[in-house]
């Protein structure tokens, strides 16, 4: 599996200032340390449709923040003969609000 993780500046210009929260170093580092994933690409780009069109794959997976009719690079993926997949658990959290809940707890 290859996974695409966003460059600190494409997050940024994804969801605004003080994100990403964590550094692309970093989110690439744990997403390579689950057993499924054999490479991970940081990638400067809006979306991965460079990505798609030099690796390939038989699917491309997006969040459950998307509908396949809303992936960005849909018409890409349709072209090149990739199959789209909607995954994951719904986008109710956040390293974002979890850090908060963590600030906002009472310390002893």
């Amino acid at each position: 599996m290859v996974v695409g993780v966003n460059s600190d500046a494409s997050a940024r210009d994804l969801k605004g200032p003080g994100r990403p929260i964590l550094d692309e170093k970093a989110r690439a580092t744990l997403v390579a340390a689950l057993r499924a994933v054999d490479y991970v690409v940081i990638f400067g780009e809006p979306n991965v449709e460079n990505l798609l069109t030099q690796v390939r794959p038989h699917v491309h997976a997006k969040g459950t923040d998307y509908k396949a009719e809303t992936v960005p690079e849909r018409d890409v993926a349709e072209r090149l003969g990739i199959r789209i997949a909607i995954v994951g658990d719904p986008k109710d959290h956040s390293t974002r609000s979890f850090i908060e809940s963590v600030r906002r707890a009472p310390h002893d």
